[in-house]
């Protein structure tokens, strides 16, 4: 990605425990756990960005965006 100005991806590997996090499911979600839930870490290396992990595996990784990003990320996936 020459010339690019996007951050590098992050992400919160398996088995980092997120203090004092809470998880929010998609409203979009059913009862079979096919969605996304996110948080928002209040302090440490992550505080400021937004976690999203895979509701069936929430012990799994999570991926980390920065507000702006996550902004963008669901208005693309809105337009379509």
């Amino acid at each position: 990605m020459s010339g690019s100005s996007s951050a590098p991806c992050r992400s919160i590997p398996a088995g980092t425990d997120l203090h004092d996090v809470r998880w929010l499911r998609s409203s979009y979600s059913t009862g079979a756990n096919n969605c996304v839930e996110t948080a928002r870490p209040p302090a440490g290396p992550w505080a400021g960005l937004l976690a999203v992990r895979d509701s069936k595996v929430p012990a799994g990784p999570a991926l980390l965006f920065s507000p702006e990003s996550w902004a963008r990320f669901t208005a693309a996936v809105h337009r379509g």
